[in-house]
């Protein structure tokens, strides 16, 4: 119910225009955004870099309602990999589809797309790209097999755990092979499209990760890249330690390098899981949002964990 209310406040225009005008929402997103610019996102990636960890930077933003602001979306995120370039840092690139153009059209996606990849191949960087609403699964699976299968090594997908389609698109997924990452998912789907308990989806997320994690196997374990750019095949995105525990079983059981599993997280949140697991030796990898668009982005992160919100409610009453 909590997750539902937040979820559907974030597309909302009249409470995004509403709760972006309060300070307190600001300085609380904070926690989650890493800032309004690239080079603020820059700044948050040298900082976890610091501390043994990578990450993906993410401008936000999603469902262009126009070619022009596709095209400026697409600018960016070109823009991004050459600040990554310049400075040196150990980040790959994230992005949503729908923000360069797939609602507007597949040709046009697939063209901004294609100058993205183009210019991270000629970087070694990698691009995932992230999933969005159901109705977009297709679409995006589409739109990354496409990809990979005109030589594009250097792409990735996130594939959501509480969907009931999931176990079938890994497997077409390892079969190319296409790098992914496994996450639960954060938006509201029907339950015909989603399992609708968190039990459910925690037994599917166990289920997915070990798919993955045998795959990387099957693939002879390719490691994440020295540089930090590149990541293994599987990405295990959790914060639940139960999760993690998990994963890190069947990586022993199956005997795999730490490099061959790299586990994610989000920008502000469990930053002692984070910590735990570089010191184990795994790789970890951060998901760095930045940019004006943060809204819907900080209303599913509030949907997330009761915790967010109590941070959220802390900041309002702040002196």
């Amino acid at each position: 119910m909590l997750r539902s209310f937040f979820v559907s406040l974030s597309r909302v225009s009249w409470a995004q225009r509403t709760i972006t005008s309060w300070g307190v929402a600001r300085r609380a997103s904070a926690r989650f955004v890493a800032g309004e610019t690239v080079a603020d996102a820059i700044q948050a990636v040298r900082a976890l870099n610091s501390q043994g960890v990578r990450a993906s930077l993410d401008h936000l933003g999603e469902n262009t309602l126009n070619p022009a602001d596709a095209q400026a979306a697409t600018a960016e995120i070109l823009a991004v990999l050459d600040e990554i370039e310049n400075a040196g840092v150990q980040s790959n690139v994230s992005l949503k589809l729908s923000q360069i153009g797939l609602n507007l059209g597949e040709e046009t996606c697939h063209a901004n797309l294609l100058q993205i990849l183009e210019k991270a191949r000629s970087l070694g960087i990698f691009i995932r790209v992230d999933m969005e609403e159901s109705t977009m699964t297709a679409k995006t699976i589409g739109m990354v097999f496409r990809m990979a299968q005109n030589g594009f090594s250097n792409v990735g997908i996130v594939i959501q755990a509480y969907l009931r389609r999931s176990e079938r698109d890994i497997q077409e997924l390892l079969s190319l092979p296409v790098r992914v990452r496994l996450c639960k998912g954060a938006y509201q789907e029907p339950p015909e499209v989603a399992f609708p308990s968190k039990s459910e989806v925690d037994a599917n997320y166990d289920k997915l990760a070990r798919l993955l994690i045998v795959g990387a196997s099957a693939q002879h374990t390719p490691p994440a890249s020295d540089d930090g750019r590149t990541p293994p095949f599987p990405a295990i995105a959790t914060h639940d330690p139960r999760r993690i525990q998990f994963a890190l079983q069947t990586i022993e059981e199956l005997k795999l390098p730490k490099n061959a599993v790299e586990f994610q997280m989000l920008y502000g949140i469990r930053r002692d899981l984070q910590q735990k697991l570089v010191g184990l030796g795994f790789p970890v990898r951060v998901y760095v949002p930045y940019g004006t668009h943060w809204f819907p982005y900080f209303m599913r992160r509030l949907g997330e964990r009761p915790a967010n919100i109590w941070f959220f409610a802390s900041n309002y009453f702040r002196n």
